[in-house]
């Protein structure tokens, strides 16, 4: 039997950490509860690959949970962060997927759907429960230096691994299922994020920079993540970009 998994409960409200844990002991998980985001950060840098998930509210004393979140992001840590908080404001839920988070959970809230959603996002995590195949079947895929495995949810760049985020290989998998097409900022939310379009948020671009970070050369200047002026973003290998050049 596989080792439950470990999940990281942020809350500064006694009673509600309490409820949640159990909840989520009953369910089979391992739990542990930090106060304030100084704790959280010290437990997952102390144990950075025993965190599975965290549980993350927005009102924490001294560190917020946007600088939580954002801090786990700066330090090259993966794991499904879910933000529960009561700020309701379209602006607080664009901006805790602008620093990193996977799923905003508002206040008060169902626990039948806090469990659905951690079980939704570990099992997207989940490296040996497999991933959804390519288009034509494929589980990998290589452009330029990197090899992505989507089974396995290894990255290799340049010989080197590199963590990228579920949220993250989800972009990256839309992106290469669309290779060559012109993708709007409107349709990446709706297909990638499940926001309307008319949500206002930095995600997109904020994403799109860290894809170039990790695989392009010189992200200043991208090879493969091209934005295309007043129409959005668009993927283009190598080999695509050949095979354009040489058409009639």
């Amino acid at each position: 039997m596989s080792e439950a998994k470990h999940i990281l409960v942020v809350e500064d409200e006694e009673h509600l950490a309490v409820v949640i844990k159990f909840n989520l002991q009953v369910e089979g998980y391992r739990v542990s509860t930090a106060s304030n985001g100084a704790s959280a950060l010290k437990l997952v840098e102390d144990y950075p690959d025993d965190v599975h998930l965290v549980v993350l509210d927005l009102m924490l004393p001294g560190m917020s949970g946007y600088s939580v979140c954002e801090s786990l992001r700066e330090r090259g840590n993966d794991m499904p962060v879910l933000i529960l908080s009561a700020r309701t404001l379209t602006e607080d839920r664009t901006r805790g997927f602008d620093v990193g988070a996977d799923q905003y959970l508002n206040k008060p809230f169902e626990l039948d759907e806090l469990l659905s959603r951690v079980k939704n996002l570990l099992g997207r995590y989940d490296r040996r429960s497999g991933a959804k195949p390519l288009a034509e079947g494929r589980t990998t895929y290589s452009f330029g230096d990197a090899t992505i495995n989507f089974e396995t949810y290894e990255v290799v760049v340049d010989g080197d691994p590199a963590k990228l985020t579920a949220l993250e290989m989800k972009l990256l998998r839309y992106f290469i299922e669309n290779e060559g097409r012109v993708i709007s900022r409107d349709e990446l939310l709706r297909e990638v994020w499940d926001l309307p379009a008319t949500v206002a948020t930095r995600a997109v671009d904020q994403f799109i920079r860290r894809l170039r970070k990790i695989f392009e050369p010189d992200p200043a200047n991208p090879r493969y993540f091209l934005t295309v002026r007043d129409a959005g973003y668009r993927f283009l290998t190598d080999e695509t970009r050949a095979s354009e050049n040489t058409e009639p």
